[in-house]
């Protein structure tokens, strides 16, 4: 399998306290984490919170500071959010929240612009009643639907969900699970699932890397993972999951 993204020897780090006078702490949040990501590969992360499982993707996006190395093999992954609605211009139609790449991107004329998201909310299952609405005025399932028809008008081949589908209710999770399996059949995706739910990431990873404390502990299939898993880390977590 062809890598969609390289990581290797990366560290990050941040400052905590200081003032005026004297820099603070530095304390160092993710500690030589390498991995790669295939083409069409659905990599799930998992981990308690504070186990640098955010910070990772905020490198990978570009978003923080760090030292190793990052290689993408396509152009720059979008990321899709916990929280839709507070990730949505609340002023913006959703015709416009999801044309707003587009527009700074600056390559197209309005015409195929129009054409462009016409075709991705329908591939995100939000018809012609929806364009003129505004974010308040949908379900959260909905908007997380614009969520993702957003991140996926620039057509890249990577996308980070980070805890995508967590402020959902199950039915409507599971709705949102099944479009971006589709979504990643039809336009040959890579994502980097990110997770506190175990069961979910069962249901959707193809390998599962579990960090804590910055570090990665185990990786493996998801098989792997849940059948034979090695650090107690790991077992940890499977068994808060049960």
């Amino acid at each position: 399998m062809e890598p969609i993204l390289e990581i290797k020897n990366l560290n990050s780090f941040y400052r905590q306290g200081g003032s005026a006078f004297s820099k603070g702490k530095t304390v160092q949040v993710l500690k030589n984490v390498s991995l790669t990501i295939g083409q069409g590969e659905v990599l799930g992360l998992v981990g308690e919170s504070g186990s640098g499982k955010s910070t990772l993707a905020k490198s990978i996006l570009g978003m923080t500071e760090y030292e190793g190395l990052i290689v993408h093999h396509s152009r720059r992954p979008q990321m899709v959010f916990q929280d839709p609605y507070s990730s949505l211009n609340p002023a913006f139609t959703i015709r416009r929240i999801v044309e707003e790449p587009l527009r700074i991107f600056g390559k197209y004329s309005p015409q195929e612009r129009k054409q462009r998201v016409e075709e991705m909310l329908d591939a995100v299952g939000l018809g012609p009643e929806f364009y003129d609405r505004k974010p308040h005025q949908l379900s959260g399932g909905q908007r997380q639907r614009v969520s993702i028809a957003a991140a996926m008008i620039s057509k890249p081949k990577l996308v980070i969900l980070d805890e995508a589908v967590s402020a959902l209710d199950v039915t409507i999770q599971d709705q949102i699970l099944d479009l971006l399996m589709k979504l990643r059949r039809e336009f040959g995706l890579s994502y980097l699932f990110i997770s506190h739910d175990l069961n979910v990431v069962y249901q959707c990873c193809d390998r599962v890397i579990v960090m804590q404390k910055g570090e990665i502990v185990e990786e493996n299939t998801v098989d792997g993972i849940f059948d034979n898993p090695v650090h107690p880390y790991t077992k940890q977590l499977l068994k808060a999951a049960e």
